[in-house]
């Protein structure tokens, strides 16, 4: 079949299983819906923070799907209307209040760090930007104009945020869950994909 494989192909639903051989922001849901009940959808998941996982979902009687992930730092390429949006011309990054923060930007390094804090800020991109003599680590959500910046001053991290959405907020609340359940690898994590979106959760 030639066509756009996220609509997948209603003709030959429902299906048993479905492979994807690229990856995807979020789990599109024709695929959920031609897929029966107790059918099984193994897909590659990319946030735009660039950490991704393959997980194998589930789908219910309700329409929803879930599974764990599988782990393995598999990568694929995104599909294209599933890239990320060009950062364009940068907030003032210099504005709002620095206050301190329990999470460094570079928890970020950590690739399973970066696929849990995707959740948190599903839309947000992820740089390191070189600033005032020191690397700043940055998350921008380019559509909702919601920004932070994350650094080192004298030993403590710190943070500027601004915008309509405080990213590093809900980044070190979704890391802190995640610490304080010792910091669980891939493999111990689940994906729920729903009508109210993905939700990751851990053993």
């Amino acid at each position: 079949m030639v066509g756009d494989g996220l609509e997948g192909h209603k003709g030959g639903a429902p299906y048993d299983r479905v492979i994807a051989t690229c990856g995807v922001h979020t789990v599109p849901s024709d695929w959920i819906s031609q897929t029966r009940a107790g059918g099984e959808i193994l897909v590659t998941v990319c946030g735009w923070m660039n950490a991704s996982e393959l997980v194998r979902l589930a789908v219910a009687e309700d329409g929803t799907a879930s599974g764990p992930v599988l782990g393995g730092h598999v990568s694929f390429m995104l599909a294209r209307p599933h890239t990320p949006p060009a950062l364009g011309m940068l907030p003032d990054l210099d504005a709002g209040e620095t206050t301190p923060t329990e999470i460094g930007g570079d928890e970020l390094d950590d690739w399973t760090a970066r696929f849990v804090a995707q959740f948190a800020a599903p839309r947000a991109q992820r740089f390191a930007l070189p600033r005032n003599g020191r690397d700043e680590h940055v998350v921008i959500d380019v559509e909702a104009g919601a920004w932070a910046a994350v650094f080192e001053d004298s030993g403590r991290w710190m943070v500027r945020q601004g915008g309509p959405a405080r990213l590093w907020d809900s980044i070190t609340d979704q890391l802190t869950r995640w610490h304080d359940a010792g910091r669980p690898h891939a493999e111990r994590l689940r994906l729920r994909v729903g009508p109210s979106g993905q939700h990751l959760t851990w053993k």
